[in-house]
């Protein structure tokens, strides 16, 4: 049986699509800064997407930890699996947008 697979909220289409980036350095507050969201909404999405084995989360080594308090931070990346899945999920996003903003122009309501 495989990983549940996550819900597909605008808001973790939006984490995903900073994951689709491919920066190696990717950790939950720098995620959070990018998409605009809180962090209290970030870490959560990043779970479910560790849960769903589309992301990989490890922590950053004591002797290359940030800063002069020496914090810790955990990095996440997607997983080959994942980067398909998010990449579909972020696409179809865009088609259906893209379809929405065409309607609303035929109809003359943009």
């Amino acid at each position: 049986m495989g990983a549940r697979q996550p819900k597909l909220t605008r808001t973790l289409l939006d984490v995903v699509e900073v994951l689709l980036k491919d920066d190696d350095q990717l950790y939950g507050l720098k995620i959070a800064q990018a998409t605009g969201l809180m962090t209290g909404t970030v870490y959560p999405i990043l779970a479910r997407l560790v849960q769903a084995r589309w992301v990989t989360a490890e922590w950053e080594t004591a002797d290359s930890a940030a800063g002069d308090t020496g914090a810790r931070r955990k990095f996440y990346k997607l997983t080959p699996d994942g980067r398909q899945k998010a990449q579909a999920a972020v696409d179809a996003r865009d088609k259906a947008q893209r379809q929405t903003l065409s309607r609303r122009t035929e109809l003359g309501l943009n």
